[in-house]
């Protein structure tokens, strides 16, 4: 999947991810967790989909020569090692180590929890069988709260572009949440959701292996 390249964060620490406040009392697992289930077939491995796109690529956006031109100018040193570009390209960046529950590792960039929240209370397939459930412990659904991506996509990048999303009728504009989440798209297809452990048990009863 071909996509644009990924927008730099904003360049002050108090312009980070804003789910640092409100998901304190939740914490990250890291995407080795959540491919466990999300890299099999029947699930549609969304773990394939986000390798795939910009997020994954996100730390390693920080090392080409527009990011160090950035980075010079501003005096922040490699910005793949700045706190200030970090809080956006890789996930859980600036958490306290405490709210760290399986390491993370930065070069997977932005994975994930950036997008869903922390997943250590509502990663178990019985808890995410209840939606209900898994939202009361942490779970987040970004397409539904366009925050989740304006809080690093936005004015404040250095690389935001006014025009890189052209609508219809010829305007444009530098973030579309829409037309975003459509390169991004990473579903569980209809007849899993809330499914999973029920169909996982069939076929395990019938002698074959999840896809």
């Amino acid at each position: 999947m071909k996509l644009l390249p990924m927008v730099m964060m904003a360049i002050t620490a108090a312009m980070a991810f804003p789910a640092l406040a409100q998901e304190a009392e939740h914490d990250y697992v890291g995407v080795a967790k959540c491919r466990t289930c999300h890299k099999k077939e029947l699930m549609g491995n969304q773990v394939a989909a986000w390798r795939d796109g910009p997020h994954h690529r996100a730390l390693e956006t920080l090392k080409n020569e527009q990011s160090l031109a950035i980075a010079a100018e501003r005096n922040l040193g490699p910005p793949h090692e700045a706190a200030e570009c970090l809080s956006c390209h890789v996930t859980a960046h600036g958490v306290p180590p405490i709210r760290i529950a399986h390491d993370l590792d930065a070069e997977d960039g932005v994975q994930c929890e950036s997008c869903h929240g922390p997943g250590r209370d509502y990663r178990k397939k019985k808890i995410m069988s209840d939606r209900e459930v898994a939202v009361a412990k942490g779970l987040r659904d970004p397409a539904e709260n366009e925050r989740v991506c304006t809080a690093c996509h936005n004015e404040n990048s250095p690389t935001f572009d006014p025009g890189r999303y052209v609508l219809p009728d010829g305007t444009t504009m530098g973030f579309h949440f829409g037309m975003a989440k459509e390169r991004i798209l990473h579903p569980i297809p209809e007849d899993v959701k809330g499914k999973f452990v029920e169909l996982e048990k069939k076929l395990k009863a019938e002698g074959r292996k999840v896809p």
